[in-house]
């Protein structure tokens, strides 16, 4: 599924303050590109879904890609949304401000995942995720995950299993536990 938009916001939900700059020129979106970047990312940061080929096809069809320059939040820190993120290329700061006006900070790259905190709980972000350089991150909403589950319930259970997979190793893991938005 390839897809050539230039870096513009479709179909998901945006946080304040979030300042979407066009690029220069059109980037080229394809699925295939999200899977060679999680085909190679084997850290404990890894969202590795179980899918077949055809399947991250149909998974595509339900997420919404878009670019990022470098300084744009993409994740604003206490926000009430529930939308994950998929990066297929670049990487995101995760960080917050803690009681003692400390910054934690985690970097999250290709082939992994943002937002899957609250995409779970239904919280508030627990950190602010801004691009540290130009990313390609594609965004699945609850609403269209929603319809994925209830149209191909197989791949929705992998995504959501991946994803819980994730927050399992992030949780044991005391430098990325920052990293569950």
């Amino acid at each position: 599924m390839a897809v050539n938009i230039p870096c513009i916001r479709l179909g998901c939900t945006l946080l304040s303050g979030f300042m979407n700059a066009p690029l220069r020129t059109a980037i080229n979106f394809d699925v295939q590109g999200l899977v060679k970047a999680i085909a190679q990312n084997h850290s404990i940061d890894s969202f590795a879904p179980a899918l077949m080929p055809g399947q991250w096809e149909l998974l595509g069809s339900y997420m919404q890609p878009f670019a990022l320059m470098p300084g744009q939040v993409l994740i604003e820190h206490k926000a009430v949304d529930r939308t994950l993120y998929l990066i297929e290329s670049g990487s995101l700061s995760v960080h917050y401000e803690d009681d003692k006006g400390r910054v934690r900070l985690a970097v999250v790259g290709p082939g992994s995942a943002v937002g899957e905190g609250a995409f779970f709980t239904r919280e508030p972000r627990s950190a602010t995720v801004q691009a540290a350089s130009p990313c390609k991150v594609w965004c699945l909403t609850p609403i269209r995950f929603t319809e994925l589950s209830n149209r191909h319930a197989e791949v929705a259970l992998a995504v959501a299993m991946a994803l819980g997979s994730l927050v399992s190793r992030r949780l044991v893991n005391k430098p990325k536990r920052i990293a569950v938005t």
